[in-house]
């Protein structure tokens, strides 16, 4: 019988690139429907590149977090074309913040 642990690691290196799933999903999956959270806790500590961990998002659409930062989380994303619900999430829109707030130092 496989732990928890493997279940979800097994779920996850099934993701395709360019897809995504909730931690709820894969929690479902791996046969713990109420364990989104043990699931972002196990990724929160995978560094294995073979398990594609940046591919599990949030329910409602946010990115969520990532062991390598959640920018690189979303700039994973947005280089394998996945459009997150909340564009705020996106490396572009983060970029034209930082842009925005270099001009409001400027004119200060």
């Amino acid at each position: 019988m496989k732990s928890f642990k493997e279940a979800v690691f097994e779920v996850v290196k099934k993701i395709p690139r360019g897809q995504t799933i909730s931690y709820k999903e894969v929690a479902k999956r791996a046969g713990r429907p109420l364990g989104w959270r043990a699931v972002g806790k196990i990724l929160s500590k995978n560094y294995n590149p073979k398990i594609p961990c940046h591919r599990v998002i949030c329910s409602d659409g946010r990115a969520g977090g990532y062991n390598e930062g959640g920018l690189r989380k979303i700039y994973l994303l947005n280089k394998e074309v996945v459009f997150l619900k909340n564009k705020a999430n996106s490396v572009s829109t983060w970029r034209r913040r930082k842009s925005l707030q270099k001009d409001k130092n400027l004119v200060k």
